[in-house]
């Protein structure tokens, strides 16, 4: 109960802080509406956020598939051949480094300005890569010695040592990179919805602009309380399949 009430009473203060503020210093609702008006428009738009987080969430998770299977692929393939792995980690890491808004037009180009979504979703699942593909080449490389020297002994076959060796030992590296790429692909989403610049993918990002064009500041705040609930629901969601695939995992 403590670990819930805690960040709840400092929410709750920190809220009232605003609104109490807000009030004796007359500030003005389109630079700084109190937490009330906030919620006042989100009661009142609910329906049109929850479609635009739904339209979000799904491009996140369209993204972070795409971004699994190609980072998982990749990692198994350069796993078998360190010269193979020295060649590609420096352009993986290339990637992950580069900035999002850098490459967004050029995404957003050779997708088709006619197909927005289609650039929202590839930048996503660029941001979403890099910690699956650690995450995937760490845990294949991390096998017990004394296990590898057991496989050894028994003169265990490649694809034996691969299945029933390397890719168990991965699965902790794997769904810990799992839960940071599904918060990145969230925010590779909203971030390629800004960039994309039209109402083609209408998600948070698209109603936080029209919000903001119209100088409608409680809108703008209630989608970004959308948007950071949606973030907050869904790591709780990785967190908890985390837990239980991990468990299933060690009760083996």
């Amino acid at each position: 109960m403590t670990r819930i009430l805690a960040p709840l009473i400092l929410i709750t203060a920190l809220l009232a802080g605003w609104e109490f503020a807000c009030k004796a210093l007359a500030v003005p609702a389109y630079l700084l509406p109190p937490p009330s008006a906030v919620w006042r428009a989100f009661t009142e738009s609910w329906p049109l956020l929850l479609g635009s987080a739904w339209a979000t969430l799904s491009t996140a998770l369209l993204a972070l598939v795409i971004a699994s299977v190609i980072a998982c692929g990749l990692a198994l393939f350069v796993s078998l051949n360190s010269l193979l792995e020295d060649a590609v980690r420096p352009i993986a890491v290339t990637l992950q480094v580069t900035p999002l808004v850098a490459i967004a037009p050029l995404v957003t180009i050779w997708a088709g300005i006619d197909h927005p979504e289609r650039a929202v979703i590839g930048l996503a699942a660029v941001v979403a890569f890099f910690p699956i593909f650690s995450g995937a080449l760490s845990g294949l490389k991390s096998v017990d010695p004394d296990l590898a020297r057991l496989f050894d002994l028994y003169g265990a076959t490649p694809l034996q040592r691969l299945t029933r060796l390397r890719l168990p030992s991965a699965v902790p590296a794997l769904l810990e990179g799992h839960k940071v790429a599904a918060g990145l692909a969230v925010i590779g989403a909203v971030v390629a919805e800004f960039v994309a610049g039209t109402g083609g993918a209408q998600g948070l990002a698209w109603r936080i602009l029209e919000s903001y064009n119209r100088l409608q500041t409680a809108k703008v705040f209630a989608a970004l309380f959308t948007l950071a609930l949606l973030g907050v629901i869904l790591h709780a969601v990785m967190e908890a399949l985390e837990r239980r695939l991990l468990h299933f995992w060690r009760g083996r």
